[in-house]
């Protein structure tokens, strides 16, 4: 649908569609902007133009309207206390990683919290109606902004006011009654101050109308009324209508102080210890000037880089002040948001990657780390990650018990982006040496595959300014999954299959056969488990045929069988493989204790990112930042095997949704999102709580043992563990035994292979000379001395031996040592090493036959192999023990013939 169609429909009827009590009630006018068309309702008679395109836009700055002034956490106090007066419950944040959606990596909205997808359609789910709550958001888009323009932030609180209109909510009256005496009774704005602006909204196949509120320009909330379906022109009205009111906290902060930028007021005491300790002057009459002209240039130059020019410009600001205040201030602002938004980040469990949403985290923290060392900026991130949590500790208590892992997740990320600088330096100068400016393509290519931040690349000039569209498409990527579509087969009007495996479950049961098609069959009920969350399908048979697969299409089992199926109407009778599930069921609950074990031993960053489930083995994927230690491997193994000797019971409840969000917390989600209202929760105490739709043994001990058997990482931000359980883990461990006992025998006989070996050389050591003073006396002839025999001539000598008393080691030193003696002489041994024969042969300079490569070559062929060497020195050898007599003799007739 078109926005632009929808709001002219809705302003041609105000009175249906925008107009509240509070407007007739308190003499609200609706006017048309003089600029740019827009309808707006005011109580000043005098305003012609819409917030964005009056004279007073941002005039908040310097001189705030309110008599009262409220820093970021006492202006959070002040709405909820507000809210809560008035019938409301306050909610706490739901994590910033939006693990109860499928489609989001990242929490977005406030209203997000509460929205969950069934198949194809969105529902709202609250815990209680009215409600509010301080959302924390994270949006990337526009990063390019964040730190320039004094309002930008890529983590900010979106408060979150909603209602049902039931017997409990309320409608649009109420709501703008709400928001309007919020402003005025709780924030002292006066009433002339304030502004709303007709406009619209629309997504996921619904909209309705809404209201901004601004006050000076500054757009402070919006109220939406989300109460149609459909296409425009042919929509329905919803059941559930629903109000969804999102204010900006910074932006109430900001209108009470009134500071340059919303920054200023919205990170406490942050700046402040940031502005000491870079050393900057600050001169807030000319930091007012310059952001007022920043916020009113914004939209109308496609450049940031114009738009601070302009500014720059209108105020009359010079070089230095350019140099020693604005850019420091916009890297102070920069790094607090953004180790604001890591901290968020990591707290609830996300890592910065190349992987997902990981590629956001990972670009706002080099960041960070480009703009300190660009700016020379000495700064201790632990120190700043410290200010910020004590400074949000107040509104977000949890945040504390998460400290440390922050810190150890930041350094270990910061660390691997310096031992990257080398190749990313490479690149960066091999593109300034070609005369290469890289598009936007280019750069999200360059991020993705290599890390490299546009960031850096400006400051090494490699290009001039940041594509502004560079961060919204990098986000564009990296915000949502892509779900991958499930085969659809003919299952038009079967009604869905009794799931057995959740009842009784009967490993032999009669079922009626409600359709046959090719290969597949649809039973009246089953106890087939069919695959789902890392779980492999059960195996068995139905009518006598293989069951080789089964699947859940919706409500309805679909099993695949091999050779033949049963014909319709029929009723079957149907055996699941015991002993296949049962290896796969240890193995489903061992998956979790292995999780939760995982989690304890790393870190708060561990979750499960996937897993699988069969009879004989599985494994899971954990996101976590580097491969383990086998320290690490051990301390998860011993406390997985200590959960399972304690025997807990594994307990399985059926909650609703809300409720088991509310009771247990969004750890639930382990093995992904559930689009069904009723959750299965198993639990084994209170170590590990996950919504589940696998099969589980009943105590922990029936696992009888877990046994991780390799890890690895297999992408970054993720470590797969793969291990055994119950027979299968025994088995591994007595093959691992024997194989140990195997190895331990084996480098015994080595040690005393070795230890022989050496005795050996000891014993050539000192038979050689003894045997070299005793040949070089050998009379012409043959003669034999131990096992060599001798074969003396005018011409020279030639010795060999086929013994297997001797080794290499006298071999290599009688024959160097027989040629240094004798230049004449000839030497080839022949000896069995293991399943081979050897052959080394020694030819000295006077020899008759100087080439001892060539009878290496001759000698090796009889023994089946091949040799070579150079005339002084060659070996070789062969398989044919038979021939050693044979090898001897051709090396004989080749020396003496």
């Amino acid at each position: 649908m078109n926005k632009e169609d929808i709001l002219a429909k809705f302003s041609a009827d105000p009175d249906k569609y925008y107009k509240v009590k509070l407007f007739e009630e308190r003499g609200f006018q609706r006017k048309s902007c003089a600029k740019c068309g827009r309808f707006f309702w005011t109580i000043d008679s005098n305003r012609n133009n819409c917030p964005e395109d009056s004279d007073d836009t941002y005039s908040f700055i310097g001189n705030p309207p309110t008599k009262k002034r409220f820093d970021y956490s006492k202006s959070w106090k002040e709405v909820e206390s507000f809210f809560k007066k008035n019938g409301h419950t306050s909610v706490n944040r739901y994590p910033v990683v939006c693990r109860w959606r499928d489609d989001l990596y990242f929490t977005i909205a406030s209203v997000v919290d509460f929205q969950r997808v069934m198949g194809s359609k969105v529902v709202f789910e609250f815990p209680a109606n009215p409600l509010v709550v301080p959302q924390m958001c994270l949006r990337f888009k526009d990063l390019e902004n964040v730190g320039v323009t004094g309002r930008h932030f890529s983590s900010f609180c979106m408060i979150g006011q909603l209602s049902i209109p039931n017997s409990k909510g309320y409608w649009k009256d109420e709501c703008i009654d709400l928001d309007f005496r919020l402003l005025t009774k709780q924030f002292g704005i006066n009433t002339d101050e304030i502004v709303f602006v007709e406009d619209v909204w629309e997504g996921g196949g619904s909209f309705g109308s809404s209201l901004e509120y601004y006050v000076r320009g500054l757009e402070l909330g919006n109220a939406v009324f989300t109460e149609f379906q459909g296409e425009l022109g042919n929509h329905t009205t919803l059941d559930q209508k629903v109000i969804d009111m999102g204010a900006g906290l910074e932006r109430f902060a900001w209108i009470t102080m009134g500071t340059p930028t919303a920054y200023d007021c919205c990170f406490g005491p942050i700046i402040k210890n940031l502005i000491k300790k870079v050393g900057i002057e600050i001169d807030n009459d000319l930091l007012s000037k310059y952001f007022i002209e920043v916020a009113k240039n914004h939209e109308k130059f496609s450049s940031l880089l114009q738009v601070k020019e302009q500014a720059i410009k209108n105020v009359g600001l010079n070089s230095d002040q350019v140099t020693k205040i604005i850019n420091p201030l916009e890297g102070i602002y920069l790094i607090a948001d953004h180790l604001r938004t890591l901290i968020f980040a990591i707290s609830d469990g996300a890592l910065p990657s190349n992987v997902g949403g990981g590629y956001n985290l990972r670009i706002v923290l080099r960041r960070i780390i480009g703009t300190m060392q660009r700016l020379g900026l000495k700064l201790d991130l632990n120190e700043m990650i410290d200010w910020h949590i004590d400074y949000l500790k107040k509104t977000y208590p949890e945040l504390k018990e998460k400290r440390e892992d922050v810190k150890t997740i930041i350094e270990v990320e910061a660390k691997r982006y310096e031992e990257s600088k080398i190749r990313m330096q490479k690149i960066a100068d091999n593109l300034k040496s070609k005369g290469q400016t890289p598009d936007v393509d280019d750069l999200i290519r360059m991020y993705e595959s290599d890390g490299i931040t546009p960031d850096y690349l400006k400051e090494l000039e490699v290009i001039p300014e940041i594509p502004s569209t560079f961060y919204s498409r990098l986000s564009d990527l990296h915000q949502s999954v892509t779900k991958k579509e499930k085969e659809k087969l003919p299952l038009e009007n079967i009604p869905e299959t009794d799931l057995l495996f959740y009842k009784d479950d009967p490993h032999q049961f009669d079922a009626k056969v409600l359709k046959a098609f090719d290969k597949f069959v649809v039973l009246d009920r089953t106890s087939f488990y069919a695959r789902g969350g890392g779980q492999e399908p059960d195996h068995g048979k139905i009518a006598g045929f293989d069951v080789v697969d089964v699947e859940k299409h919706g409500n309805v089992v679909v099993h695949e069988l091999k050779d033949g199926i049963p014909k319709e109407g029929e009723t079957v009778s149907c055996v699941v493989d015991s002993q296949r599930r049962e290896g796969i069921t240890k193995n489903h609950t061992s998956t979790h204790i292995l999780n939760s074990s995982s989690r304890n031993v790393l870190g708060s960053w561990v979750w499960q990112n996937s897993a699988f489930k069969e009879a004989d083995h599985a494994r899971l994927d954990i996101t976590h930042h580097s491969a383990l230690t086998e320290d690490q491997i051990t301390e998860i193994e011993k406390l997985a095997n200590a959960i399972v000797q304690k025997n807990y019971p594994i307990k399985i409840e059926n909650f609703d949704r809300g409720t088991a969000e509310q009771k247990y917390g969004f750890r639930i989600y382990q093995g992904g999102v559930v689009p069904v209202k009723s959750v299965r929760i198993v639990s084994i105490k209170d170590f590990d709580v996950e919504a589940c739709g696998g099969t589980h043994v009943k105590k922990t001990r029936d696992i009888d043992l877990i046994k991780i058997t390799r890890t690895k990482r297999i992408q970054d931000g993720v470590v797969r563990i793969e291990f055994v359980s119950g027979k299968t883990a025994q088995d591994y461990v007595k093959e691992h035994a024997n194989e140990q006992e195997k190895q331990k025998e084996e480098q015994a006989a080595k040690e005393e292979k070795d230890k022989l070996r050496e005795q050996r050389k000891e014993q050539a050591r000192e038979k050689i000379p003894v045997l070299l003073e005793q040949i070089m006396q050998s009379k012409m002839g043959e003669s034999k001395i131990e096992e060599i025999k001798v074969h003396t001539a005018e011409a020279g000598r030639f010795c060999y031996t086929t013994s297997d008393q001797y080794e290499e080691y006298f071999h290599i030193n009688f024959g160097e040592k027989l040629i240094k003696s004798d230049p004449k002489s000839s030497y080839c041994g022949i000896f069995e090493d293991g399943s081979t024969v050897r052959a080394i042969i020694y030819a000295g300079e006077q020899s008759k036959n100087k080439n001892a490569g060539a009878i290496a070559k001759e000698v090796s062929m009889i023994l089946g192999g091949s040799g070579g060497g150079n005339e002084r020195f060659a070996q070789g050898g062969g398989k044919d023990k038979s021939k050693k007599d044979e090898a001897v003799k051709k090396a004989k007739s080749m020396v003496l013939d």
